[in-house]
């Protein structure tokens, strides 16, 4: 399949693209139908704006919460509209009610991206509402009409989507799918070796974090909507149990590839090109577009038949590793190989997971769910929570915090923009939208340093592009049905590609805006060149301002690097309660010996200590105990996930930054990698000491050990004793604490020297 037809496909199919359409056509029915039916363009268009605002917030999620933070939006957008129009008619109390307006939004970025989007979303509508100056008698019409279209677009979107909920399902889903699909890849080009080791690594950690995104959203929607009835699919229908199991497996391939972290140096170093990489390389490039073939179908709602078969690699991996057995080479290089059996063992379960998603999209009719229904009651703990409290609001108006800097910054920004607007306004009537400049600074100023740089560029490129656009079809001479039809594409696309392409959908929303303009007063061109030349301005302030209190990064890497840790060390102990628990199940004694200090994680809750300590975990008692363990490390590895999410995610914009605000960056890019590694193999441990009776005492000294380096300060824990008087079948156990060993010290090493530096 050509890749860009694939892509083209991809993004026909997407979410990105359904919500475009939604997000369109909920806000121009209001103008559409008061302006077409009644004649009442102007209350349409007022009705419309106040349909943008919420469309904003109009993102794929769960019914329920959508509509909670739709209708926050309609409230404050009111609130925003009433002030501003109060306001706009006094030279100076316009001014007052801009500047704090853009402050108070702007600290909404405190609750998170909801929140962001919430601020931004009054922010925008702040703006359009400044453009025109009202009485007192036009401003309630005006707040009735925004209220009105807000009202509007809740309801359309509520009821689209109780109309199309398992589209929308399926296309959260297919996103996720597709993500993963990326991150496959990215790891096959680490078993290239004509690629760079350390590019190829960081592709992987960005493609992973953002993998981590698109679960989390996935993970959301489906089991949010598991218990939810909407129209032809009530809850236990097979379409959505077909759903959940495709789910479900799509988290056991991650887990599947993240089960172990292979030493890739060792491996190039040993191997260098040898065909044993080359097949590993080509089995995951087919496993990965097998996964794209299979998110595809699940977007399309159809059965994925086409499948690539990998059984030639993998034959030909155990051709390879044979060789390499009768030349003596496990005892030669004991390491080498056993990465290469983790190696061919870690393909193997990928292909069955592969081979039973496509089975999933195949299945019609009735078909269970994958872990019943207490599982399913049990993974609603795995949702995301979204609360806003005025408090946390309080809590963030000090100087040492990136919220309140941000709010300042935009603050000065638009005071900046107020002034140049005047002068110009007063000056001549070369510019005779300021308001324009203000939209600029609205859009392109955003916490981080490196975002609002980026930003930057993207904005003017993307409006340049769109008043070229417009020229040319105004000259073109095309009649108003067909500038009418551009504008609705322009409007779609420039909302389905804000989150792929920021620049293109600058260009088609200044598109879409400049024609509105058009059709308000036919004829002008002077507004193109004025909205260029605001944004360029807008450009300027935006830059210069973002140097103002900036929040750079390296300020909060050492938060983000403990959060790291502290996860590392809760999945680690959560791992060891489900070992405990599961080996407990099976010991005719009812004890396993694992210390409670050591399997009680933190997070776990006091009754499970308590249990533990009382020795109920026999019977049914002891099925259920295993249960919540393995639902509680679970838990703790999605965590785990985040938080080194949050941390590659922050290292790499503060490496977008200025140089010389970049600190620490070998020390942080190593413990980046070694946090990877030690999630990687306590995963692997985990899952290798679940189907052993009993922990190695060896392997018990070093876990704690572990536990003691990632949870203590001060003085470094007595290295553990050596692991070499484990048996042969156990290498694979060795090699996964050795590595975690080494990434223990490492990291405790690193964060020394940060804590050093920040003066703890």
């Amino acid at each position: 399949m050509d890749i860009r037809f694939g892509q083209l496909t991809q993004f026909i199919y997407s979410h990105h693209l359904f919500t475009g359409v939604r997000q369109a056509v909920g806000m121009l029915l209001p103008v559409v139908v008061l302006g077409g039916l009644f004649g009442l363009y102007a209350m349409g268009l007022v009705a419309t704006f106040g349909a943008l605002c919420v469309a904003i917030i109009d993102q794929p999620g769960p019914h329920r919460h959508r509509m909670n933070e739709m209708l926050l939006a309609t409230l404050l957008g009111t609130l925003t509209v009433t002030v501003t129009g109060l306001a706009s008619g006094h030279e100076w109390l316009i001014w007052v009610a801009i500047i704090g307006q853009s402050f108070f939004f702007s600290m909404l970025t405190v609750f998170g991206l909801r929140g962001g989007l919430i601020g931004f979303a009054c922010l925008l509508l702040m703006t359009i509402t400044m453009h025109t100056p009202l009485t007192p008698a036009q401003v309630w019409p005006h707040v009735l009409a925004s209220l009105g279209g807000g009202l509007f677009y809740v309801a359309f979107s509520l009821g689209l989507g109780w109309l199309m909920g398992l589209r929308q399902e399926r296309q959260a889903l297919s996103t996720a799918l597709f993500a993963t699909a990326d991150y496959v890849a990215a790891r096959a080009d680490l078993y290239d070796s004509t690629l760079d080791l350390d590019e190829s690594y960081r592709r992987l950690i960005l493609r992973q974090a953002r993998m981590t995104d698109e679960h989390q959203a996935a993970r959301d929607m489906i089991l949010r909507m598991v218990q939810t009835r909407t129209r032809g699919a009530a809850p236990g229908h097979p379409a959505r149990v077909r759903l959940w199991n495709i789910f479900i497996d799509m988290i056991a391939i991650l887990d599947t590839m993240v089960a172990t972290s292979t030493d890739y140096t060792l491996l190039r170093r040993a191997l260098h090109d040898a065909d044993v990489l080359l097949f590993a390389r080509d089995a995951l490039g087919k496993l990965s577009n097998d996964l794209r073939r299979i998110a595809l179908a699940v977007a399309r709602n159809r059965p994925a038949l086409h499948r690539t078969s990998v059984k030639a690699e993998l034959r030909a991996i155990e051709f390879e590793i044979d060789q390499l057995r009768q030349q003596d080479y496990a005892r030669r290089e004991p390491e080498v190989y056993a990465l290469l059996i983790q190696v061919l063992r870690r393909l193997r379960n990928a292909t069955r997971i592969v081979e039973r998603l496509y089975e999933h999209t195949q299945a019609r009719g009735a078909i269970q769910p994958i872990g019943g229904a207490r599982l399913q009651q049990s993974l609603t703990r795995f949702l995301s929570r979204q609360s806003f409290r005025l408090g946390l609001l309080r809590s963030h108006l000090r100087l040492n915090s990136p919220h309140f800097r941000y709010a300042l910054r935009v603050s000065l920004a638009v005071t900046l923009g107020l002034m140049v607007s005047s002068f110009w306004l007063s000056g001549s009537h070369l510019i005779e939208h300021g308001y324009w400049i203000i939209l600029t600074i609205v859009v392109i100023m955003k916490p981080g340093f490196a975002m609002t740089r980026q930003r930057n560029a993207w904005r003017l490129s993307g409006t340049l592009l769109g008043c070229v656009v417009t020229v040319i079809l105004m000259k073109l001479g095309i009649g108003n049905s067909w500038l009418l039809l551009a504008l609705v594409v322009s409007c779609i696309m420039g909302n389905s590609l804000l989150l792929l392409n920021y620049m293109l959908s600058s260009a088609f929303n200044t598109v879409f805006v400049l024609l509105g303009f058009h059709f308000m007063a036919p004829g002008s061109l002077m507004v193109i060149g004025e909205r260029a030349l605001d944004t360029l301005i807008g450009c300027v302030i935006a830059l210069l301002c973002s140097y103002v209190l900036p929040w750079w990064e390296s300020r909060h890497m050492g938060g983000l690097v403990r959060a790291a840790t502290r996860a590392n060390r809760h999945y680690l102990e959560a791992g060891m309660l489900y070992v405990d628990r599961l080996q407990a199940i099976h010991s005719t004694a009812g004890e396993s010996g694992l210390p409670v200090s050591m399997v009680v994680p933190e997070s776990a809750g006091q009754g499970l200590a308590a249990e533990q300590e009382a020795g109920t975990s026999s019977g049914e008692g002891g099925q259920n105990e295993a249960e919540e363990a393995r639902i509680n490390m679970q838990l703790a590895r999605k965590n785990v996930h985040i938080a080194f999410g949050n941390y590659a995610e922050a290292f790499y914009r503060m490496m977008n930054e200025p140089r010389s605000k970049q600190h620490h960056v070998p020390e942080l890019n190593n413990m980046l990698i070694q946090h990877h590694v030690l999630a990687s193999q306590i995963s692997a441990i985990i899952a290798r000491l679940a189907t052993l009776d009993s922990v190695p005492p060896t392997v018990l000294q070093t876990l704690l050990w572990l536990d003691r380096m990632l949870g203590e300060k001060g003085a470094v824990p007595a290295q553990p004793e050596a692991l070499s008087d484990l048996p042969p079948e156990l290498d694979d156990l060795r090699y996964s604490l050795k590595q975690m060993v080494r990434a223990a010290q490492m990291i405790r090493q690193e964060s020394a020297v940060l804590r050093e530096a920040e003066g703890d």
